[in-house]
C-alpha cells in the first residue's frame, strides 16, 4: 500500500500530537512533542502533526524530541535526514511532518523526511567548541612562548628578534 500524501483521518499512520512543552532532558532544556501511546515500527513512515502551540519559553536553538504516551523519562530525538538534531526554530505549529522511525539496539530516533522550515545552520566550525573569554589564539601564542608585538612597519627590522620553538 502506498502512502496517502493527503494524510486524512483514514490513514493509520497519521499521528496528532497530544502536547508540546519545554522540559529538561539530561540537563538540557528540550522542546518535547508528545504523541499518543502506540507501537511505532522501525523503518515505517508516519505523519506527525504538531497540533498545539509552541510554548513561548522555547528558544530557537533548543533541541526537539518526541515522547510517547506522556512518558518523559524516555524521549527520542527528532532529526533531519542527515541525522542532525532539529532545533525549535525549524518547527511550526499545525504543520505535518513526515517522519521515518529509525531504531537501534539501545534506542531510536524520528527522522523528518521533509517539510522543515528554513532554519539557520547552527553547526560549529570545528571541535572542540571555542570557549568565551580570553582569545584562544592569544592564549595559545603565550603558551608557546611567543609574545604579541605590534609594529608599524610591514617588514621586520633587523633589531626584531625571532623566537624559535624547539
Amino acid at each position: 500500500m502506498s502512502c496517502n500524501r493527503r494524510c486524512n483521518s483514514l490513514c493509520p499512520n497519521l499521528v496528532i500530537s497530544t502536547s508540546v512543552a519545554v522540559v529538561t532532558v539530561n540537563g538540557v532544556d528540550t522542546l518535547l512533542i508528545n504523541i499518543p501511546e502506540a507501537t511505532y515500527k522501525n523503518n515505517c513512515k508516519y505523519c506527525i502533526i504538531v497540533a498545539q502551540a509552541i510554548p513561548s519559553t522555547a528558544t530557537i536553538n533548543m533541541p526537539v524530541a518526541i515522547s510517547i504516551g506522556g512518558d518523559t523519562a524516555t524521549v527520542y530525538p527528532l532529526t533531519n535526514r542527515c541525522c542532525a538534531q532539529i532545533t525549535a526554530c525549524a518547527i511550526r505549529t499545525r504543520t505535518r511532518y513526515p517522519v521515518c522511525v529509525s531504531t537501534s539496539a539501545t534506542g531510536g530516533t524520528f527522522k523528518v523526511l521533509s517539510g522543515l522550515c528554513c532554519a539557520p545552520n547552527n553547526a560549529l566550525a570545528s571541535l572542540p567548541a571555542p570557549t568565551t573569554g580570553a582569545t584562544p589564539a592569544t592564549a595559545t601564542m603565550a603558551q608557546a612562548g611567543f609574545s604579541a608585538k605590534s609594529t608599524t612597519s610591514a617588514k621586520p627590522k633587523k633589531s626584531d628578534t625571532v623566537t624559535e620553538v624547539k
